[in-house]
């Protein structure tokens, strides 16, 4: 398991909160409207070899696990040589890097989002199923990077989601109680793993539920302040 855990100092915690104190954000799909870049990027390389993922299955079944379960997967169910995974993979990451360097743009509602919570004193964590190289190009693309405390990949667990095990480690890393956390997820195996890890939990439909005012709302809803 790598252990390239990246931290930067600590953000104060809001003045007088009883309830939250951090939140913790999914990145493709939340953050960043990245699902249909690593669908394009994967069936690229799975068709190197006459193999594909349909768009139903994608949305039903795969989406939101890392690359090697997927591959896992089809093996099982389609007879994917488990041989070709590596080379596989490797592919699909270099799709997905070429992707992200064309499309991935900073967007100013999650800036605005991230940086008016870190400025209320609330501490900003990110947990994703992605490779630590996605995480990072995609963070540093989108200028989202520097908001962070914490942001931890797929390569930070022993067991990606919908294991809890990710959001868990994150709240390890805080010290804080999984009561005192919001997580943001959008699909079901980041929602399973989200409400596992005993997280209070925001489910977003797309990157544009995801803004300043929303999570607010959330927070004070899990806070007791709104029904």
């Amino acid at each position: 398991m790598a252990t390239e855990i990246r931290e930067v100092g600590a953000t104060p915690s809001p003045s007088g909160a009883a309830g939250i104190l951090a939140v913790i954000f999914d990145m493709d799909g939340v953050l960043i409207d990245a699902k249909e870049w690593h669908y394009e990027a994967l069936n690229r390389a799975l068709g190197l070899f006459g193999y594909s993922i349909s768009r139903h299955d994608h949305l039903v079944t795969y989406d939101g696990l890392p690359t090697r379960k997927k591959l896992q997967m089809l093996s099982l169910e389609r007879g994917l040589p488990e041989g070709l995974h590596g080379f596989i993979n490797e592919m699909k990451q270099i799709y997905t890097s070429e992707l992200v360097y064309l499309k991935c743009r900073p967007g100013f509602a999650q800036q605005y989002a991230l940086s008016q919570l870190r400025a209320a004193g609330y501490r900003l964590a990110l947990a994703s199923n992605s490779i630590r190289a996605t995480v990072d190009l995609m963070l540093s693309r989108a200028r989202l990077a520097p908001y962070f405390e914490l942001t931890l990949s797929n390569e930070d667990v022993t067991r990606a989601k919908p294991d809890p095990e990710i959001y868990q480690t994150a709240m390890e890393r805080l010290s804080l109680d999984p009561a005192r956390c919001l997580v943001l997820e959008d699909n079901v195996n980041g929602i399973k793993a989200a409400q596992c890890s005993g997280a209070h939990v925001m489910v977003v439909d797309s990157v544009e539920d995801v803004n300043y005012d929303a999570i607010v709302r959330e927070i004070r809803r899990a806070e007791g302040g709104e029904p």
